[in-house]
């Protein structure tokens, strides 16, 4: 039966009696990395601010706005990862006895765990704040970008039955049985306009649906805006062809609009993930780096005392 004990004249190992892990400097250096990201968020929504505009033409599109807003989230993660790192390195306790692998292995997971602190702390504790300072920017420009067009494709459908008056429709309609002669607004028969209007509501919201207007409600329209009107048959198939070009007109607008916003926030998830991949490399560098010139420090210390 073999021994349990070590042989003679071989010493049994001695585990070291202090942790390899320093959850002190961990900690100062996420909270130092969680606090610099909040102060350049805060600096990054201000200066993307200045990129929307109320009028038109003057904002940045939104595939800028977002391409920018991950280009700074790199920047934000690059800073404050590089000094909550550096900082978790240099503020450790130095290894005694410890191989020269071993401590970079030390210095960069502890910058590693320095990172995924601050990442979880920027979330849970900061992610209403990061929400509302970024997300107001966003908004902005997705509707300086879409709003109107959205507005006048998608809300007529959920309207259909509440008459012209607060149809999404409205404007094409008024659009349709604008008289030729202002003096015919004062003459009866608004009761007949109104009938008019609705019906032609009707068949716009229909078409709206179906994707396209068919043969007899375009001629239909041609019929009732001639009626209402004044206009010759000629003139009111022209008004209602320029009218249904301004519908399809919007209602390309709004699809343009909403495939421009998801390219820019698929864009924007993959850079904001590249973003997060940088942070940890560089607080694993930093930290090594901050770890390193601790030792030499302290050896240079020592030196000098001897």
């Amino acid at each position: 039966m073999a021994s349990t004990y070590p042989a003679a004249g071989v010493s049994a190992p001695v585990e070291s009696s202090s942790s390899a892990v320093s959850w002190g400097p961990i900690v100062a250096g996420a909270f130092a990395a969680s606090t610099l990201t909040f102060v350049l968020m805060l600096v990054g929504s201000g200066i993307g601010l200045t990129m929307v505009s109320p009028w038109t033409n003057e904002s940045a599109s939104v595939t800028t706005f977002a391409v920018s807003t991950a280009i700074w989230l790199v920047v934000v993660q690059w800073l404050s990862s590089g000094v909550g790192g550096y900082l978790t390195g240099r503020l450790r306790t130095r290894w005694i006895g410890i191989a020269t692998g071993e401590t970079l292995f030390r210095d960069t997971a502890h910058g590693f765990m320095a990172w995924a602190l601050a990442t979880l702390l920027v979330v849970s504790v900061l992610g209403s704040a990061l929400t509302g300072a970024i997300g107001t920017g966003v908004q902005a420009a997705s509707t300086v970008a879409s709003g109107a067009a959205l507005g006048a494709s998608a809300g007529a459908g959920a309207n259909a039955g509440s008459g012209a008056g607060s149809d999404a429709t409205s404007y094409f309609v008024d659009a349709l049985f604008r008289p030729s002669d202002p003096a015919q607004l004062a003459t009866p028969g608004a009761e007949g306009n109104a009938a008019a209007a609705a019906q032609a509501s009707r068949i716009l919201v229909a078409s709206a649906a179906a994707g396209e207007v068919s043969a007899g409600d375009k001629t239909y329209l041609g019929q009732l805006v001639a009626a209402r009107t004044g206009l010759s048959q000629a003139d009111a198939t022209a008004r209602v062809d320029a009218v249904l070009a301004q519908v399809q007109a919007a209602k390309v607008k709004a699809q343009q609009a909403a495939d421009a916003a998801r390219k820019a926030g698929a864009t924007f998830a993959l850079l904001g993930a590249l973003s997060l991949m940088v942070g940890a490399f560089i607080a694993c560098v930093t930290a090594a780096l901050g770890g390193r010139q601790r030792d030499d420090e302290e050896t240079l210390y020592l030196g000098t005392r001897r």
